[in-house]
C-alpha cells in the first residue's frame, strides 16, 4: 500500500512538473511568437495622419454639382459631426464593448468560440469575434488574409493601437474607411448612396441599415437581398435595445419602417461635359492624377449652368440645321418587319449622339408619311411636311432634288432616328396596325425624322472684364466625340482675323474713315511658286473705300493692301500682343487668316477689345480647396483690403485695383468695337442686328469654306462659335460664316440677353464721334443721306479743305494719287 501510495505521489509530481514546464514553454512559446510577429508589423503610427483617399468635387459658378472623381467615393466626417445614435448603431452592430476593452474583447472571443462549437455542429459559419479596433489594424495595416499569424499580428496592433490613440479618433478611422458597397467608402458617402442625406439626417432605422452593412455588405443588398436587408437591420435594432440605447418602443417603430432605401438623386448635378473634361485636364496637369482622385479637392468652376443650356441648345440646333440643308444621308440600317420585329429592332446598338432621340424601324410608307415602330412595340407616325428637308446628299455637300412624296426618303425595313413632335398625327389613325393585345393602334403621335450631323462645332462664351469661361460646349454631343473643339481645334479663322490688321492699321495713323484702294492685287511669291491673287468673295473690285467698309463688307483686297503698307510685322505684334499668333509667320496671307487658332483664343482675343483693350486671360476654375478647406489656387489674386468684414457699418465698398496690363490704346480698341458694331448693322453679321440689342463681332470664313466663324461680344459677354468639319473640308456651296456661324450667336444671344436692358457699348475718354458719310468717310453735308457717327481720336477727323499726297510702293494703289481729307491708301 505504501508503495503504491509512494507511486501515485511520483506520477503527480512528474505530471505537476510536466505541466509547469508546459506552462513555462507555452509563455516562453507565446512570447516568442509574439516577439517574432511583432518584430516586422506595420507602423501603426502613421494613423496618427489619417488622409484617406477623398474624392473631389466639380462646383459651377452658382453651387451645381457637375462632377465627383474618385477611385474610392468617400466623404470624410469628423468623428464630432457624426450624431450619438448613428455611433450607438455601429457599437451595438460590431462591438458592443469598444469604450470598455483595450484592443481585443476577451469575454468576446470566448462568447465567439462557445458559438462557434454549436455552429460547427449545426453546419453553420463560424462568427467572428474581431473589435472595431482590429478592424482597424486589419484594413489600415494588414492584408486579408485568413491565418492565425494574421490574427495574432492584428491583436498585437490592435493593443498598440489602443495605446497611442483616443477611442475617439479610432472609430473616426473605422466609420471613414470601411466600405458598404455599391461603391460607398465611408459612412458619409453610404448615407449620401442609399438614402441621399447627410449623416445628421439620418433617422433611427437608416442608421442601423447602415450598421448592418460593413460585416456583408453584398449580403445585405437593399434590392437583390432586401428580406435579409430588413432582417439585419431589424437585428442591430434589437442590439441597441438590448445595450440601452433605445427604449422598446423606439425599437418597434424603427422595425416597423421600410428599409425606405433612397438612392442619391443627380438632380442638384449640371452635365457640362466638355467643360468638365477640360477641368479635369486642368487639375491632372497642376496636381497630377493621384491628388484628383484621392485628395479631395473642392473644385469651384467659372461655368454658369443657365448659359452653359442656352449653349448647348443653340450649337446643337445649328449644326442640325445646317446638316439639314445638305441632305439625307439615309437609314442608320435595315430590319425585316415581320414576326419578332420588336425585339430585332431593340438589339440594334444605339448609335453615339441620339440619347435625346428614339430608334424606329419603318413599317409602312403612305401619302400622308411613314409609320414606324418602336422596341416597346407603339407606333408612330412622321408626316411628310417632317421629311420635306430630307433630299438625298450628294458629294461635294450638294443635295439633289427635293422628296415629291415620303417614298423617296424612307423604305419599308428602315430603321432611323426620330424625335417626338408633342403632338398627335393630325388626321391619321393605324387602324390596321394592332397592339400586343390585338387592338386597332388608331390615333398615333407624330415624329420627326433626324440624323446625326457629321458637321461639328464649338461655342465658347466668356466674361471679358476677367476672363471666366461661362460656357463652352466642344462639340454636337461628347458621348460621339470627346475631342474638344473649343481648346484642342486650331483652325484657320479666315476673315476673323481682319480686326487686328485694322488695329495695326490704327496704330499705325489710319482712322476708321481712311480711304483704301479695293482692287486687284498681285504679288509674285518666288521663284517656281507663282502669283499670288487675293480676292474678294464676291469676286468684284469696289474702288477707294472707307477702313470701317473694309472691315464691315470683309473686303479682302483691302485688307492686304493694308498690311503689305503697314508691314506685316507690325500686325504679328498685335497679334501677339492679343495672344494669337504664336506661329504666325510675315507673309500676307496671314492677313487674311492663314494662321491657327483655337476658338477659345480667338473669343478671348476679341474680348480685349470690349473691355478696353485690357489683357485677360481665359479660366475655367475660380478657386480651389483642399481636403481641409484651405484655397491652394485663385484665380483672382488682387488683394481686396475690407472683403472680410464681418457686417456692413456704412464703410465704402472696398476698392480693388485693376491690375490688368493695357496692351492697346482703349480708343483704337474703342475705334475696333464701333466697326464691328457696324459688321452687325450694316455688314456680314447683319441677320445679327435684327436682335435689336447693342452687339458687334466678325464673320469668319477660310478659302472653299473649309471654316466658318463668327466671334463677337455685347458690352459684358463675348462669345465665340466655330463651324467645320473635323477632316477639314469644304461646307459646300453658298456657305459661309454669315450662314453656317452666325445664326448659332445669334441664337445664344437672342436666349442669353433675354430680359436685360439693352446696354450701349462703353465710349472711354479721348474719342470724339463725329456724323460721316458711310460712303466717303467725309464729315457729312446738312442734308445728306446714309449718314453715321465715326469715332476719332480727337485731332484725326477728316477733314475735307486739307489735300495730301500717299507716297508708297506702286503696289499699295496708284503711286502719288492725291487723297482729300480722310487720308488713306488708293
Amino acid at each position: 500500500m505504501t508503495r503504491k501510495r509512494h507511486i501515485v505521489l511520483r506520477s503527480l509530481i512528474w505530471l505537476g512538473g510536466a505541466a509547469v514546464l508546459g506552462a513555462i514553454a507555452a509563455v516562453v512559446g507565446t512570447i516568442v511568437v509574439l516577439l517574432t510577429l511583432g518584430r516586422d508589423l506595420p507602423d501603426y503610427k502613421q494613423l496618427a495622419t489619417y488622409d484617406p483617399p477623398v474624392l473631389s468635387r466639380v462646383h459651377a459658378g452658382d453651387g451645381s454639382l457637375l462632377t465627383e472623381f474618385a477611385r474610392e467615393k468617400r466623404l470624410f466626417i469628423p468623428i464630432e459631426s457624426v450624431p450619438r445614435h448613428v455611433i450607438a448603431a455601429f457599437l451595438s452592430a460590431e462591438d458592443k464593448n469598444f469604450y470598455e476593452h483595450s484592443g481585443v474583447d476577451f469575454t468576446g472571443v470566448l462568447r465567439a468560440a462557445l458559438v462557434n462549437v454549436r455552429n460547427v455542429v449545426a453546419g453553420r459559419r463560424p462568427v467572428g469575434a474581431s473589435t472595431i479596433t482590429q478592424q482597424v489594424a486589419k484594413n489600415f495595416l494588414l492584408t486579408n488574409e485568413v491565418s492565425i499569424e494574421r490574427k495574432i499580428k492584428e491583436a498585437i496592433l490592435a493593443f498598440r493601437i489602443e495605446r497611442a490613440y483616443s477611442k475617439d479618433h479610432i472609430l473616426e478611422l473605422y466609420l471613414n474607411q470601411i466600405l458598404f458597397g455599391h461603391g460607398s467608402y465611408g459612412l458619409a458617402a453610404a448615407a449620401l448612396n442609399y438614402f441621399d442625406k447627410a449623416v445628421d439626417e439620418l433617422t433611427l432605422a437608416e442608421a442601423a441599415y447602415l450598421a448592418a452593412l460593413p460585416k456583408a455588405p453584398y449580403n445585405y443588398d437593399p434590392v437583390r437581398h432586401h428580406a435579409a436587408a430588413i432582417a439585419r437591420r431589424n437585428w442591430v435594432l434589437a442590439r441597441m435595445h438590448e445595450n440601452g440605447y433605445i427604449s422598446k418602443e423606439e425599437m418597434q417603430a424603427a422595425q416597423a419602417e421600410p428599409l425606405g432605401v433612397r438612392p442619391r438623386t443627380l438632380e442638384h448635378r449640371f452635365r457640362a461635359d466638355y467643360f468638365v473634361e477640360e477641368v479635369r485636364r486642368e487639375l491632372v496637369e497642376r496636381y497630377g492624377a493621384a491628388t484628383l482622385y484621392d485628395g479631395g479637392l473642392s473644385v469651384r468652376t467659372t461655368l454658369e449652368p443657365r448659359l452653359e443650356a442656352i449653349a448647348e441648345t443653340a450649337l446643337r440646333q445649328g449644326l442640325i440645321t445646317y446638316d439639314r440643308r445638305h441632305g439625307w444621308r439615309g437609314p442608320i440600317t435595315r430590319r425585316s418587319t415581320s414576326g419578332d420585329w420588336a425585339t430585332r429592332l431593340a438589339n440594334v446598338p444605339q448609335p453615339l449622339g441620339i440619347e435625346s432621340w428614339r430608334l424606329a424601324l419603318v413599317h409602312d410608307v403612305r401619302a400622308q408619311g411613314a409609320v414606324i415602330g418602336f422596341a416597346d412595340r407603339s407606333f408612330g407616325l412622321i408626316p411628310f411636311s417632317e421629311m420635306q428637308w430630307a433630299r438625298p446628299w450628294r458629294p461635294g455637300q450638294r443635295v439633289g432634288p427635293a422628296p415629291k412624296d415620303p417614298g423617296e426618303v424612307l423604305h419599308v425595313g428602315d430603321v432611323i432616328a426620330v424625335e417626338p413632335l408633342g403632338t398627335a398625327a393630325e388626321g391619321v389613325t393605324l387602324d390596321d396596325f394592332f397592339t400586343a393585345d390585338g387592338e386597332a393602334v388608331g390615333q398615333v403621335p407624330a415624329y420627326g425624322l433626324r440624323q446625326v450631323p457629321d458637321i461639328e462645332g464649338a461655342l465658347v462664351a466668356l466674361d471679358p472684364h476677367t476672363g471666366r469661361v461661362l460656357a463652352m460646349v466642344g462639340g454636337f454631343d461628347f458621348s460621339l466625340s470627346q475631342f474638344n473643339r473649343a481648346t484642342q481645334a486650331r483652325r484657320q479663322p479666315g476673315s476673323a482675323f481682319k480686326p487686328f490688321v485694322y488695329t495695326a492699321a490704327l496704330e499705325a495713323g489710319f482712322t476708321p474713315s481712311s480711304l483704301v484702294l479695293d482692287a486687284p492685287f498681285v504679288i509674285d511669291q518666288g521663284e517656281g511658286q507663282g502669283k499670288w491673287k487675293p480676292r474678294n468673295s464676291s469676286n468684284r473690285f469696289y474702288g477707294p473705300s472707307t477702313l470701317r467698309l473694309g472691315l464691315e463688307k470683309s473686303r479682302n483686297l483691302m485688307t492686304v493692301r493694308v498690311a503689305q503698307y503697314i508691314g506685316m510685322q507690325r500686325v504679328i505684334d498685335v497679334a501677339r500682343r492679343f495672344g494669337l499668333g504664336a506661329d504666325m509667320k510675315p507673309t500676307l496671307a496671314h492677313a487674311l487668316g492663314a494662321g491657327e487658332v483655337t476658338p477659345l483664343e480667338l473669343t478671348s482675343a476679341y474680348a480685349m477689345f470690349v473691355n478696353g483693350g485690357k489683357r485677360i486671360h481665359p479660366t475655367l476654375i475660380d478657386r480651389i480647396q483642399d481636403r481641409h478647406g484651405r484655397t491652394i489656387y485663385r484665380h483672382d489674386t488682387r488683394p481686396c483690403p475690407g472683403c472680410d468684414a464681418a457686417e456692413w457699418t456704412g464703410q465704402p465698398p472696398p476698392e480693388i485695383p485693376d491690375d490688368r496690363e493695357q496692351i492697346v490704346d482703349p480708343r483704337i480698341a474703342y475705334q475696333i468695337v464701333h466697326m464691328l458694331e457696324g459688321v452687325v448693322q450694316r455688314g456680314t453679321g447683319r441677320r445679327i442686328g435684327t436682335l435689336g440689342i447693342p452687339l458687334a463681332g466678325k464673320t469668319g470664313t477660310t478659302n472653299d469654306a473649309f471654316d466658318t466663324w463668327f466671334v463677337g461680344f455685347s458690352p459684358d459677354l463675348a462669345v465665340g462659335v466655330f463651324v467645320g468639319f473635323d477632316q477639314p473640308r469644304s461646307l459646300g456651296p453658298g456657305e459661309e460664316g454669315s450662314s453656317a456661324a452666325a445664326p448659332i450667336f445669334r441664337q445664344f444671344m437672342a436666349e442669353a440677353l433675354k430680359g436685360q436692358p439693352p446696354i450701349p457699348f462703353r465710349i472711354p475718354e479721348g474719342i470724339r464721334l463725329v456724323r460721316v458719310s458711310a460712303t466717303t468717310g467725309l464729315p457729312a453735308r446738312p442734308g445728306e443721306k446714309n449718314v453715321i457717327l465715326e469715332a476719332f481720336i480727337p485731332g484725326t477727323e477728316p477733314d475735307p479743305s486739307k489735300v495730301a499726297v500717299l507716297d508708297g510702293p506702286g503696289s499699295l494703289g496708284q503711286e502719288g494719287t492725291l487723297r482729300k481729307g480722310t487720308g488713306g491708301l488708293y
